[in-house]
């Protein structure tokens, strides 16, 4: 008897995983030390510093809210696989020329085009969706978020080495050769089973939901990945800053920074694939409720920390948290999404985020400038507390309008 062959699907799965690490570590080498390669750019008070430093962090995702759903109706029409190479491509080419910035505002300028370029990993999760057995989808989704995660784990120590040795524009130099990277593994090795959807279909918001039977939930995920992006990319304007202002301007600040900012993805490495599996068995939404309640515990207290040691315990724990959270609300979307708007409703969900990563950074950027940094934390945990009043209404709204419908 010969081997059996290996599926097409898992195939995709480990080029995409390449793809998501690519992305990971070459996106996290360069951002958590945007502020200070923004502050080597000119002489800035602090309020102007955090203020372009929320800027550079925003733009990206500012251009991606407003591409994405048309990005996803192409995907609908052509094929993610095309989708993942022009988003790889796309930002191979622009965050090498983020390394050439001249100033700060040409910075900002890359940054907001990079944005209507990017894109890979929501385009990974949405052709494994469409691909992956529905038994399966909990753990794919998982492994997936591995990837992406396992290089912003890596990603931000080696960033912070090549920062201290050889300066801050090397870190986006890597960026574009990892995407470089990415480019070539996904064109070779991801081949798509994909069924276009007919031209004359409609492709708007209301007819990609007009499939969907829990609609307030698949509502809430959206709105949940907004809120958990908002949580998540609060702190990326100040955390270098915030350590620098621990460490009282000493030490390796920069390596340093890096390794509090890859700390998160250790934990999260170590639990998505046990914590998607687990929600396979569950439900998710026990998963994710345990993960926004767990999260919010653990932000608070960050308000008042007062080295880098107990900061690292609690980014370390937040990790935790966050692998109970973007990985399981991209599950549900997979199990309630048919396939032929799966591309649509990760679009509008990629939207969702970016403005959630707009909305973080520039609202910590003004509570850092007008009160203090460790405010920041403190505006984090009320972001989670109304995400998790967000997803009990949706559920509940769900379970009653089945009690009206078995009625």
């Amino acid at each position: 008897m010969g081997k059996s062959k290996t599926p097409q699907w898992k195939k995709n799965l480990w080029a995409l995983w390449f793809g998501n690490f690519a992305t990971g570590a070459g996106a996290s080498m360069a951002l958590p030390f945007l502020p200070l390669f923004i502050n080597e750019l000119g002489n800035f008070p602090k309020w102007q510093l955090t203020l372009y430093a929320g800027l550079a962090f925003s733009s990206v995702f500012l251009s991606q809210a407003i591409v994405s759903p048309m990005w996803g109706n192409l995907a609908d029409r052509t094929g993610r696989k095309p989708m993942l190479l022009r988003a790889s491509i796309g930002m191979t080419i622009s965050a090498t020329l983020c390394g050439l910035s001249p100033n700060v505002f040409v910075l900002i300028l890359i940054r907001f085009i990079q944005g209507t370029f990017s894109g890979y990993i929501n385009n990974a999760y949405a052709l494994m969706a469409s691909e992956v057995p529905q038994e399966e989808s909990g753990h794919v989704m998982g492994m997936l978020t591995t990837g992406n995660v396992g290089g912003n784990l890596i990603g931000p120590i080696i960033g912070g080495y090549l920062s201290g040795v050889f300066g801050y524009r090397l870190p986006f130099y890597m960026f574009g050769f990892m995407m470089l990277l990415a480019s070539i593994s996904t064109w070779l090795f991801v081949k798509e089973d994909f069924k276009p959807v007919k031209k004359s279909a409609k492709l708007g918001i209301r007819d990609a939901f007009s499939g969907i039977q829990k609609k307030w939930v698949v509502g809430a995920m959206i709105v949940s990945s907004m809120l958990i992006m908002a949580a998540t990319m609060s702190i990326n304007p100040i955390i270098s800053l915030f350590v620098k202002e621990l460490m009282h301007n000493h030490g390796n600040i920069a390596f340093t920074s890096g390794v509090i900012a890859a700390l998160p993805g250790i934990a999260t490495i170590m639990a998505a694939p046990y914590l998607g599996k687990l929600g396979d068995h569950i439900g998710p939404e026990k998963i994710l409720m345990a993960g926004l309640v767990f999260s919010a515990v653990v932000f608070f207290p960050m308000t008042f920390v007062t080295t880098v040691l107990l900061l690292g315990v609690l980014r370390f724990l937040i990790g935790i948290a966050n692998a109970a959270l973007m990985p399981i609300t991209q599950t549900v979307m997979t199990l309630e999404t048919p396939a032929n708007a799966v591309s649509r409703i990760f679009s509008y969900n990629q939207s969702a985020q970016a403005v959630g990563a707009v909305i973080g950074p520039m609202l910590a950027s003004g509570v850092a400038g007008i009160f203090d940094y460790r405010y920041v934390f403190l505006m984090t945990t009320v972001l989670v507390l109304i995400n998790i009043v967000v997803v009990r209404i949706a559920y509940h709204k769900d379970e009653d309008k089945q009690r009206v419908s078995i009625d």
